[in-house]
């Protein structure tokens, strides 16, 4: 695991509390440590003990980049469309486990309808790791907000399931392997 980095935070920053899904803000000085920095986002630990999520788009608070996201480039058929929804997918993370939304199994379904002049609606079935979990829309929003700038994709509809209910065994052997399961 990579060496965790205390840093003041050198602005007042939005941050979404883990696991309540609670928007907080963090003030400038205030002396946080990254536990998780996957997938363009940041989850940090404040001196009082709380686990924050700090978008991408605000990494500068943190003194790094902020990381510009482009556009997927893919053919806009809808298979092409779908492989790189899956891709994309596989890009974002849970705050709080070090493994994408497709390996740790909460990405059920994913399936592109051809609309009119050459664009596309993405559906993508999701579950959470437990029901009520505060985190569950951020996860949704960041699948919908990404996917929803390839080019060809008109609408995103990310649907939040429940049944079959997740469980570990759900999760690819890399990401056992990943969270010292196997």
């Amino acid at each position: 695991m990579p060496e965790q980095e205390s840093i003041a935070l050198n602005r007042d920053v939005n941050a979404i509390v883990i696991p309540d899904g609670i928007h907080i803000m963090l003030k400038k000085d205030d002396v946080v440590t990254i536990t998780q920095s996957l997938g363009g986002t940041y989850t940090v630990s404040s001196e009082t003990g709380t686990l924050a999520r700090i978008s991408s788009i605000d990494a500068d608070s943190l003194g790094k980049e902020v990381e510009v996201i482009h556009a997927y480039e893919t053919g806009t058929d809808p298979e092409s469309i779908r492989e790189a929804s899956w891709t994309f997918m596989k890009t974002v993370f849970d705050p709080e486990i070090p493994v994408n939304v497709v390996d740790l199994g909460l990405i059920y379904d994913c399936t592109v309808r051809a609309l009119t002049d050459g664009l596309n609606h993405v559906h993508v079935k999701m579950t959470l790791t437990a029901p009520g979990c505060g985190m569950g829309p951020v996860i949704q929003a960041d699948i919908e907000s990404g996917i929803k700038r390839m080019e060809g994709v008109e609408t995103v509809e990310v649907e939040v399931v429940l049944d079959p209910p997740w469980t570990q065994n759900m999760m690819s052997e890399a990401a056992k392997l990943q969270l010292g399961m196997l």
